[in-house]
């Protein structure tokens, strides 16, 4: 049986700290499963909420899922390492190879929703410079890593940029969005990124497949060309679960 105690810790805190304590240390391995509520209940002289809330800490933390009629397992999802600078390099993608490419290693991002269409400019027209009534390409994409949905981005172009380009088809070709940008005289030279953490909307947490209460990454990057002009806005929403944010540079 456990007390509040002098930490202050609620009772399912405890508990949760405890078995996050044994995942960490090897007790419980990837796919293993966890004492159940009424184990935890007996083990812990708890009630079954308390228990349920302190498997439901480790759900949202990412490191154990449940599965219908079988309880909940420590997660085997290995999270990806977000390369922020590395990903962004002109010799990556000017090379032919995706900006996914850092992130992923030897493991297939698969692409498996795309949508690409023109619609008058809406709330990135100020990052864009564009005024009222202008025309942008739109991008969304989703990519789903080990049969999980881990990320959907959204990109917004000027259409006087890149109309009738590869841009504006479903597969943009070897090197992706700046590659092409690129051979329209537009190569991205600058990049800005703007990262918040917050709760997804219910929309987002379909998408993503996420749990209740696990929050979500958003990052906004805007390309600039030479000169300054914003060729590119990409609003991106990460399931925080699935990611580490890794920046790698000199002093």
């Amino acid at each position: 049986m456990i007390s509040q105690g002098s930490t202050g810790q609620p009772k399912y805190q405890q508990i949760a700290d405890a078995l996050r304590t044994a995942i960490q240390s090897g007790e419980y391995g990837p796919g293993d499963r966890l004492p159940g509520e009424n184990d935890l209940m007996a083990t812990y002289g708890v009630a079954r909420m308390t228990a349920r809330q302190a498997l439901g800490v480790l759900q949202n933390e990412g490191l154990a899922e449940a599965r219908k009629g079988a309880g909940v397992f420590v997660r085997t999802f290995k999270p990806l390492r977000r390369r922020g600078i590395e990903r962004l390099a002109r010799e990556r993608w000017g090379s032919g190879r995706s900006v996914w490419s850092a992130d992923t290693e030897d493991r297939e991002l698969v692409l498996d929703q795309v949508e690409v269409r023109e619609e008058a400019v809406g709330r990135p027209a100020d990052a864009l410079g564009l005024s009222a009534g202008s025309r942008v390409w739109v991008r969304s994409r989703r990519f789903v890593l080990d049969g999980k949905p881990v990320l959907f981005a959204t990109s917004y172009l000027p259409s006087d940029v890149v109309a009738d380009s590869a841009i504006t088809r479903a597969d943009t070709g070897p090197g992706g969005t700046y590659a092409r940008l690129a051979e329209l005289g537009h190569e991205p030279v600058h990049f800005r990124e703007e990262i918040r953490c917050r709760m997804p909307s219910a929309d987002e947490a379909e998408r993503l497949s996420l749990s209740m209460g696990t929050p979500v990454v958003q990052i906004v990057r805007t390309a600039f060309a030479e000169g300054g002009r914003a060729v590119e806005v990409n609003e991106m929403t990460l399931d925080s679960a699935s990611y580490v944010l890794e920046y790698e540079f000199d002093a």
